[in-house]
């Protein structure tokens, strides 16, 4: 956890002191949550950046197949040579945070644990420790909330008071970072030290997590658009929603399950009807009322939206929004051979919903979201449009653990809606730092695993 100097020269001092001091002023609970924000694969390599006396590497070390540490303190690192004197797979750096000798996109994870405070260019740092991720890796950092204990500054060498979240949320995304998460650990930060007036620091600590951006968009469009060009689409009524150019090993071909019924489908026109691209029924919890507004974010063929613009009737309106123009041209030319008056398909992203603020009772996704490069923001702005009270019905898929980046580095996988989708508990922290509440999630078809993560589609219902 030393950085740079004048740091490393309180913690050359300190070194031989620092776990007996460590262990009064923050507890494993912290790397207990560090680690799990992560999603650490046997086969990954990883850093510790700031490692100290190796208290964070001791809780990886067993987890993958290499940590590198680094430190600016030559004593610190002498100590966590002897306390990790059990592993084969490390590597000890004597380094500046703010220039690791690291290659680029080199690594699968990098921690940085108490390390940004002491460190006179937090965002820098960041940037440097996004640098060394490979496409898909993930940054995690832990670190003490903004604080006005300016005696406990001093004391422990820190650059800064702590920080607010907003702060960390703004510079993991201008280090190019997606589906930023910041949350609090449970843990505070109580030093066995008090100011010269006896004053006690109780500090709260924060854990921020972000993945190094996968360039997809441009794959997915391409593939989507030849979708939209020819006779059937993919999903639960056939087959190319399944990985066919990724490493998955235990994926076969799957069929998702739709879940619609024909009363679904009757009075939808054929072009939508046997046309889908999704995993699921995302209308089946979304108990649509008339009049309602309803938002379907990668409306594609517009399967979806006309089933949800029958139930909301000719005094609600269906809102279909996607990216590809071809999708489109399909949607509308169905709608008028439909008669639906109701259904308004508008080309844009989910990262960025072409409606105003509060003007959405329901919003509907089937299977896009995974497509989503920032799955964050999509939630971010979900929730933007929605009414106060309105609900988030989404289907999409999820693995339920760990896969390697190299795994998900396929653009064209992305757009087979495997190599975008996100572990489950990953998913939900999105949704839930959204500002969403009552969020429930059900588990539905299964499409195999990969080295070991189950893949498989959910229902996720959610409120503003």
């Amino acid at each position: 956890m030393t950085p740079t100097n004048p740091s490393a020269a309180y913690f050359d001092q300190v070194a031989g002191q620092w776990d007996s001091l460590r262990s009064g002023y923050f507890h494993e609970a912290v790397r207990e949550v560090a680690t799990s924000k992560a999603y650490l694969h046997p086969k990954m390599t990883v850093a510790d950046v700031g490692s100290g006396t190796g208290f964070m590497t001791a809780g990886l070390a067993p987890l993958v197949e290499k940590v590198h540490l680094l430190d600016g303190s030559a004593a610190m690192l002498e100590v966590a040579r002897k306390n990790l004197a059990q592993f084969d797979n490390l590597e000890f750096h004597a380094a500046d945070g703010l220039a690791l000798p690291l290659p680029d996109a080199s690594l699968d994870a990098v921690f940085a644990n108490m390390y940004l405070r002491h460190c006179p260019d937090p965002l820098a740092a960041i940037h440097e420790m996004a640098r060394t991720l490979r496409p898909g890796g993930r940054l995690i950092v832990t670190d003490m909330d903004a604080h006005s204990y300016e005696w406990l500054k001093t004391k422990m060498s820190d650059a800064w008071l702590g920080f607010e979240r907003g702060q960390i949320r703004a510079w993991f995304e201008q280090a190019g970072l997606v589906n930023v998460i910041v949350d609090c650990t449970g843990e505070k930060c109580q030093p066995d030290c008090c100011s010269k007036q006896g004053e006690q620091a109780d500090i709260s600590i924060f854990v921020a997590a972000g993945t190094r951006r996968i360039a997809a968009r441009e794959s997915v469009q391409t593939v989507y658009a030849a979708h939209a060009l020819s006779a059937s689409g993919c999903g639960c009524d056939s087959s190319c929603c399944a990985p066919g150019v990724i490493s998955l090993e235990e994926v076969a071909t799957v069929n998702w399950e739709g879940g619609y019924s024909p009363a679904d489908k009757a009075n939808v026109p054929a072009e939508a009807a046997d046309f889908s691209l999704g995993c699921g029924n995302p209308l089946a919890m979304a108990a649509l009322e008339e009049g309602e507004t309803v938002l379907d974010i990668g409306s594609g063929g517009g399967l979806d939206a006309f089933i949800a613009a029958r139930r909301v009737g000719k005094t609600g309106q269906v809102i279909g929004v996607d990216m590809t123009p071809a999708m489109l041209e399909r949607a509308r030319l169905a709608a008028g051979k439909g008669g639906f008056t109701n259904v308004d398909f508008r080309q844009g992203y989910a990262e960025k919903l072409p409606v105003d603020n509060g003007v959405v009772d329901v919003i509907i996704s089937n299977c896009v979201i995974n497509l989503a490069e920032d799955k964050a923001v999509v939630f971010r702005e979900a929730y933007r449009a929605l009414k106060p009270g309105g609900r988030l019905e989404v289907n999409d898929v999820v693995f339920g653990g760990a896969i390697l980046p190299v795994e998900r580095a396929s653009a064209f996988g992305w757009a087979e809606c495997i190599s975008g989708a996100l572990p489950e508990q990953e998913y939900v922290d999105l949704v839930k730092q959204a500002g969403f509440k009552d969020i429930s999630v059900r588990r539905s078809t299964s499409a195999g695993a990969s080295g070991g993560a189950p893949i498989y589609s959910v229902q996720v219902s959610a409120r503003k």
